[in-house]
């Protein structure tokens, strides 16, 4: 996987806002993404160090619907709020 070398089964998604993420969170995000979108990979893409602006999508063989992109950006607003720090709460 690579954002410098996309192909044309590459999908990125931008969020319309940024989220405050911390790590664990990033992953939980990553892994929610490739498994809705039945992608090979996933990788969000920062802003600025521990914003979250989208993530990319390598080996989306199907397309991505709409719904599936709503899902998962919403899934990164939720993970967002569940801690002031866009953590998961877990200790």
């Amino acid at each position: 996987m690579s954002r410098a070398h996309p192909t044309a089964s590459c999908v990125d998604i931008v969020f319309s806002l940024p989220c405050p993420l911390e790590p664990a969170a990033q992953v939980a995000l990553e892994d929610y993404a490739r498994v809705l979108a039945v992608a090979a990979a996933a990788e969000v893409t920062e802003s600025a160090p521990g914003v979250v602006s989208g993530i990319h999508l390598c080996g989306v063989s199907a397309g991505l619907a709409p719904a599936a992109e709503r899902d998962i950006s919403e899934f990164a607003r939720e993970l967002a709020a569940a801690t002031p720090g866009g953590g998961l709460g877990w200790s």
